[in-house]
């Protein structure tokens, strides 16, 4: 993944995706954290493709962004985007669960039996970046909702700034989870 930035001379932004027992548990970004919206919907089609990799991930997952990184990271490691849990199912994640301290982001993926695909011949998985904002503070709630097949096409790709959490599943979810 490279930034938006024509002819500029940053860094770019590398994923790693992280497996454990065969599943999906997350990535590890290098280089350097996306910088806004676009940049974190580049990460999302990335996600998403991993997403549609059959046997990948089983159900619709919620994962956060964390700055923090393991012992030992890999060099140029920035963070991770990690696994937490989902949003049904036996040990369901709780609203308020991410309040404090608030995470930079919450994704959510769904594979492709979890998803019904804005054009009918692609099976494809899906996803959500919600960049929680401080609107008492002017700074607006970001979003972006990917769909993509495995082999890389992308079907649905939309990235916004001055979002309504409650406009939207997936966004009302995750704002959910981030409530106090």
């Amino acid at each position: 993944m490279t930034s938006g930035h024509e002819g500029s001379s940053r860094r770019s932004i590398e994923v790693a995706p992280l497996q454990s027992h065969g599943s999906l548990y997350g990535f590890m970004l290098l280089g350097r954290w996306p910088d806004d919206t676009v940049e974190w919907a580049k990460f999302l089609v990335l996600a998403v493709r991993m997403a549609a990799v059959p046997g990948l991930l089983g159900a619709s997952t919620v994962f956060r962004v964390r700055e923090e990184l393991p012992e030992d990271p890999q060099p140029g490691a920035v963070g991770l985007v990690v696994a937490e849990g989902s949003l049904v199912g036996a040990n369901p994640l709780r609203p308020g669960q991410f309040a404090d301290p608030a995470p930079p982001g919450l994704i959510v993926l769904h594979p492709p039996k979890s998803t019904i695909g804005s054009v009918p011949e692609y099976e494809v998985a899906s996803g959500c970046v919600f960049l929680p904002g401080l609107p008492h503070l002017g700074l607006d709630h970001r979003a972006a909702w990917v769909q993509a097949d495995v082999d890389g096409t992308v079907t649905q790709l939309v990235s916004r700034s001055g979002v309504d959490p409650s406009g939207n599943a997936d966004t009302a979810a995750l704002a959910l989870l981030l409530a106090a």
